[in-house]
C-alpha cells in the first residue's frame, strides 16, 4: 500500500502587526493548528505569528526550516522530504502571500518536481491590494521588484517602464526599501512626464493604510510622508 504524501500549504501572513484575524481568514487558523512543520525566513517572527494565530499550540513540537539568502542549494533540497514520509509542510513568507517577491517560489517549484500537491491559501498581498486600489490597468500590469539604488540607472529605468506602460496600456509595479522611499517618490515626481498617473500605496490593511494616485506632477506639490513605511509603487502612463 502508497503511502500518502504530505501537501505544501502556502500560509500568508500579516502586512503589518495587526490582530492576525483581521486579515486572515479562519481557514489559516485550522491548517496551522494541524501542521508542525514549516519553511520561513525568520524563525523567531514565524514562531510569534504561529504563537498569534493558535495560542495553545506547542512551539516545542515546531520543525522549522529557514529559508533565507545563506541557505544553500542542498539544504533547501531537502526541506520537503516530511511530506515524502506523509508530513503536510507550511510555508511562511515575512509578510503577505508565499512566493510573491519571496523566496518561496523555488520551494514551490521543488514541490511540483516532486509531485507534491501545493496548497494556496487566501490572503493579504499587497501588490494585489495596491493594484486593486490604484484605478490603473489590472488587466495587463507587470511587478518589477526593486528598481537599481544607482541614481542614474533607476531613472533611467523609471523612463523606460513609463515608455513600455504608455506603448502597451500597462500598469507597472514596483517596491523600494523603505527608508529610500522619499528619494523614489522625488524620482517619480521629476523624472516621468507630468500627466503620468503615480500611485502610492503604504501600510496596507493597517490603521495608518494610504493609498493615493494623482498624476507626477501633483505628487511634486502633495508629497506623503513615507519614510520607513512598506510602499508599493505603480505607474501607468495613458
Amino acid at each position: 500500500m502508497s503511502k500518502t504524501i504530505g501537501k505544501l500549504y502556502l500560509i500568508p501572513t500579516r502586512l503589518g502587526d495587526n490582530p492576525p484575524l483581521e486579515v486572515l481568514p479562519i481557514s489559516i487558523k485550522k491548517v496551522i493548528e494541524d501542521i508542525d512543520y514549516y519553511i520561513v525566513e525568520n524563525e523567531k517572527t514565524a514562531r510569534r505569528f504561529i504563537k498569534r494565530i493558535s495560542p495553545g499550540k506547542s512551539q516545542p513540537k515546531l520543525k522549522l526550516s529557514i529559508l533565507n539568502k545563506y541557505t544553500t542549494e542542498a539544504e533547501r533540497n531537502t526541506f520537503l522530504n516530511p511530506c515524502l514520509e506523509g508530513e503536510s509542510i507550511g510555508l511562511l513568507s515575512e509578510a503577505g502571500c508565499p512566493a510573491i517577491a519571496d523566496p518561496g517560489s523555488d520551494i514551490v517549484s521543488l514541490a511540483h518536481q516532486m509531485n507534491i500537491r501545493v496548497v494556496p491559501l487566501v490572503g493579504p498581498s499587497s501588490i494585489i491590494m495596491a493594484l486593486m486600489a490604484s484605478g490603473m490597468n489590472g488587466q495587463s500590469f507587470c511587478f518589477n521588484g526593486y528598481l537599481p539604488i544607482d541614481k542614474g540607472e533607476r531613472k533611467s529605468k523609471l523612463k523606460s517602464l513609463e515608455r513600455f506602460s504608455s506603448e502597451h496600456n500597462q500598469a507597472q509595479i514596483f517596491i523600494e526599501t523603505p527608508y529610500r522611499n522619499m528619494k523614489m517618490l522625488d524620482d517619480l515626481s521629476s523624472v516621468l512626464q507630468p500627466q503620468t498617473r503615480v500611485c502610492v500605496a503604504c501600510d496596507l490593511t493597517l490603521p495608518t493604510e494610504f493609498i493615493k494616485t494623482m498624476s507626477a506632477k501633483d505628487w511634486k506639490h502633495n508629497k506623503e510622508d513615507l519614510h520607513k513605511r512598506p510602499a508599493i509603487f505603480i505607474i501607468q502612463k495613458d
